[in-house]
């Protein structure tokens, strides 16, 4: 009995292309993405001994996650090299991993004022806030610190190491703190900066 051919159409994950605009970005049922997420935070809260043992354990699995989250998106725009820029790389986070981990892209994208060598992605409503509930115990956990794993990882896997954390900053115009990733690229990453910097100066 012969079977069918595979339809055209009928590609797999790794063959889908980006999506171009947010109602092209595929997306899973908001309960279960709320189930899963809290299960994850029960699961390290189970075997953390401090806030900061939680967090460093999120970062961890969202390390694991921005790695394979570039391969697959590298993958997907068939590109064989990325611009060695830093500026490139984190738009391409901002506005390119974010919408499809999100379906937005992050609300602000800028550089510190007091160091050349830390950056900020901000968001003003980060989806993994809305589905946990924090006991007055954990008042100073972030549930960001996922996020910061998974551009930690991202970044890592390009070639910008970085020391990456989650942070609450409040908003004098909303009653919801707005999630900061604080990026601090490693030294080599700032020399080889100045080193494009000055080679476009001549």
């Amino acid at each position: 009995m012969s079977r069918a051919a595979p339809s055209k159409h009928a590609l797999n994950i790794i063959d889908r292309p980006i999506a171009r605009n947010k109602l092209d970005i595929p997306t899973v049922s908001l309960s279960a993405f709320a189930y899963l997420f809290s299960e994850l935070i029960s699961y390290a809260m189970d075997r953390a001994a401090s806030i900061t043992e939680l967090e460093d354990r999120l970062d961890r699995v969202g390390y694991d996650v921005g790695c394979r989250m570039l391969e697959l998106l590298s993958y997907r725009e068939k590109a064989t090299r990325r611009k060695p820029e830093i500026l490139d790389m984190l738009k391409h986070i901002h506005s390119a991993a974010w919408p499809y981990m999100f379906g937005k892209t992050a609300d602000d994208l800028q550089q510190a004022n007091a160091a050349d060598d830390e950056y900020m992605i901000s968001d003003n409503d980060l989806l993994l806030g809305r589905f946990i509930s924090i006991p007055k115990s954990y008042s100073s956990f972030v549930p960001g610190s996922l996020v910061a794993g998974i551009v930690r990882g991202m970044l890592d896997s390009a070639g910008f190491p970085a020391r990456v954390s989650a942070h609450f900053v409040e908003q004098p115009t909303s009653s919801k703190p707005t999630t900061t990733i604080l990026i601090k690229f490693d030294a080599s990453v700032m020399q080889r900066q100045a080193a494009l910097d000055a080679a476009k100066r001549g």
